[in-house]
């Protein structure tokens, strides 16, 4: 059970669900290739610990759902006992950079892929790949499925994505490919409300197999990937 403080009183919230994404069938009968995250993570989203972020915490969240699979999977023992930063921990730990500015600890800011880097990379040590995809059906398709491939068969850990016109940050923890297409496994921080058990999300939609034509191709996006193959146990 987690415990935080509100207002001079302990609150209590319940576990956060894990490897949300177990049991969703394939999303093509016959994949040329697919290729999953490997490991344990933990489900975060919008007020899981109690702090309504709602409109602005997407990428905050994105970044302890990535967190949470280096505190389960990677080595030494010390990334285990940091457990994932808490929004106002991360917000800290920007100002402390010099990434942003002090009036942005407190604030309800957006964050993106490069802040997931510079977080990731100043708890834990994890050094991130950046990957800019320009947008369209044609680099979607072909230079984010191949990158994607890529990563998790030689890091398998969950990787942040957003852009410009599409700034929805969603996690990716899989991607397969057919003769037809490319399909995005995405966990998205984007729920609100009791925690729910991972048939419920799934069937909710929160975490699904997507096309990638379905994402906006008028938008660029950025990949944030966790370069973790050197400190996987």
């Amino acid at each position: 059970m987690n415990l935080d403080t509100e207002e001079g009183r302990i609150k209590k919230y319940n576990p956060l669900s894990k490897n949300v994404h177990t049991g969703l069938p394939s999303p093509l009968p016959d994949p040329v290739k697919c290729t999953l995250l490997k490991g344990d993570y933990l489900y975060f989203h919008y007020g899981c610990d109690g702090q309504d972020d709602r409109g602005w915490g997407c990428g905050y969240r994105t970044i302890e759902t990535m967190a949470s699979w280096i505190c389960h999977n990677c080595s030494p023992p010390k990334y285990q006992t940091r457990p994932p930063p808490s929004l106002p921990e991360i917000q800290q730990a920007l100002v402390a950079m010099g990434d942003k500015p002090g009036s942005f600890s407190g604030s309800r800011e957006w964050i993106g892929t490069f802040e997931a880097s510079l977080v990731l990379d100043y708890f834990y040590d994890v050094p991130c790949k950046l990957v800019h995809i320009r947008g369209g059906a044609a680099e979607l398709e072909h230079v984010a499925v191949e990158e994607l491939h890529q990563h998790f068969e030689k890091h398998g850990s969950p990787v942040m994505m957003g852009g410009d016109r599409d700034n929805s940050s969603k996690g990716i923890l899989g991607v397969c490919t057919g003769d037809k297409g490319s399909n995005l496994l995405v966990v998205d921080p984007h729920y609100y409300g009791c925690q729910l058990e991972k048939t419920e999300l799934q069937r909710r939609g929160w975490v699904a197999w997507k096309r990638v034509s379905s994402l906006d191709q008028t938008s660029f996006y950025n990949l944030c990937m966790p370069q973790t193959a050197k400190k996987v146990m």
